[in-house]
């Protein structure tokens, strides 16, 4: 018997040798035969044994090359001396011996650097060590040692999502390249570390603002980290983080916002970001205190505001504010102020979209996209005086600025610029007025309506407009 456990360890540990390419092929053959059986044999002999064993697997696994076959050997015996048997629910290997559970929490470490220099090249292998780690998840006792190296892993598994570099480029990990149900697998693992860190987070959000990931799995990501915030392994900040920078940022490509019939299958991806904002706005709904919610997405908001999103991403982010809030608005005095510079010019952005008299169907297109836009600012017109007025004094302000020297010279750019503009504001006022909840409300703005229409006055009978 000692003989025989020898050879097994000198099998491991390569002390036998095979020089030839032949003969190293045969020592994988011998090992892909002899690796199922470790796992029972070492559950079985003496413990000093048990550690000579225990020692060569590890050191075999820890040297085995990403792309060897014997990796799949290898996890399916570390399985089986990590988790209880999936027939009978027994653990093979008792984890309070403390030299056993050095070398399992060696195995644990290596699986996601394993997972990492695999890339997308080994897909196959890839999803065998996904579903250990996901299995690794499910069944550590909670506070465990092996539950303790589960949450530490994600430290190391960030890079298999992504890593933003120092020159600010976003370098994408395996994640985006693998199949679906790979990136399922890596998904689910995320519900079970017991506290998700900021930094897998970020490497998680970068991979959702990427275009080439499929809206399916992004939705997904969104269901499991809300799943982890119920059950509180996600920290409300860094969930709230997490859904605003994905709504601030994520790239709506151009084209219409809506399509004919025939053209169905081409819909602009504007109709997956509106899906977005919508699931984000009903995981708000469903986190607990809204006043508390209100506050951090407030913050969240004037953080990203500064850095002027395009028209679509700032209507997200207007309609988190309006799913949560209030009348009268619990909007603070500086988020006002800062709302209504983005908003002034937000709304002249959107006036574009507002129809004029032509085709039914374009005209019904347009109505749609032009009340998508518009509906977020006029519940938080309807919620506060103050902000109404203020962006009625910026929009005035946009068109009565004193520019009288540019246009005689003959600057023709300007000229088109402030006639758009005052176009711009008159249809958005026209607009505001069919709204029954903000025509009571424009009726007590008629000094900043007047101001407007004075300034719209002295730009059009300027002379240098008649040049």
């Amino acid at each position: 018997m000692e003989r025989f456990l020898e050879f097994i360890e000198n099998l491991l540990s390569g002390k036998i040798r095979f020089n030839s390419r032949s003969g190293k092929a045969l020592q994988e053959k011998h090992l892909t035969s002899l690796l199922p059986f470790i796992p029972r044999l070492v559950s079985l002999v003496a413990n000093t044994w048990k550690s000579r064993l225990l020692q060569a697997f590890t050191m075999a696994f820890k040297d085995c090359k990403p792309e060897s076959t014997l990796n799949l050997a290898f996890l399916s015996a570390i399985e089986e001396m990590l988790l209880p048997s999936k027939r009978q629910g027994i653990l093979l290997l008792d984890a309070s011996e403390p030299e056993i559970l050095d070398h399992q929490i060696t195995w644990i470490r290596e699986l996601p650097v394993l997972l990492v220099r695999l890339g997308d090249t080994l897909s196959s292998l890839s999803k065998v060590i996904l579903h250990l780690l996901l299995r690794l998840g499910q069944y550590a006792p909670m506070n465990s040692s092996l539950a303790w190296e589960y949450d530490i892993m994600q430290h190391t598994l960030g890079e298999f999502y992504s890593m933003c570099l120092d020159d600010g480029s976003i370098l994408y990990g395996p994640f985006m390249k693998l199949p679906k149900d790979c990136q399922e697998l890596s998904v689910c693992c995320l519900y079970y570390f017991s506290s998700l860190d900021s930094l897998l987070l970020r490497s998680l959000v970068y991979c959702c603002l990427c275009d080439n990931l499929e809206p399916s799995v992004l939705f997904r990501i969104i269901d499991v980290l809300h799943s982890a915030y119920k059950i509180g392994h996600l920290q409300l900040v860094d969930l709230i983080s997490f859904f605003v920078t994905l709504v601030a940022r994520w790239k709506v490509l151009p084209g219409r916002l809506y399509t004919h019939v025939e053209n169905a299958k081409k819909i602009s991806n504007r109709e997956t970001f509106k899906a977005i904002t919508g699931a984000v706005c009903s995981c708000l709904r469903q986190m607990g205190d809204d006043a508390l919610i209100f506050q951090i997405v407030q913050r969240v908001i004037l953080d990203e505001i500064p850095l002027n999103p395009p028209i679509d991403n700032l209507c997200g982010m207007l309609r988190l504010l309006v799913i949560l809030d209030s009348r009268p608005t619990k909007l603070s005095e500086q988020s006002i102020i800062i709302l209504s510079n983005s908003i002034s010019e937000y709304l002249i952005d959107a006036a574009s979209y507002i129809p004029e008299n032509g085709d039914e169907v374009t005209d019904s297109n347009q109505i749609s996209i032009c009340q998508y836009y518009l509906v977020p600012c006029f519940f938080l017109f309807d919620r506060s005086d103050k902000l109404l007025n203020l962006v009625l004094d910026l929009m005035g302000s946009s068109i009565g600025e004193d520019n009288s020297s540019l246009a005689c010279n003959h600057d023709t750019q300007h000229t088109l610029d402030l006639s758009s503009r005052i176009v711009a504001v008159v249809s958005i006022l026209l607009y505001m007025h069919q709204d029954i909840k903000i025509r009571r409300r424009l009726s007590s703005c008629k000094g900043e309506i007047t101001r407007i229409l004075q300034k719209m006055r002295l730009q059009l009978i300027d002379p240098c407009w008649e040049q």
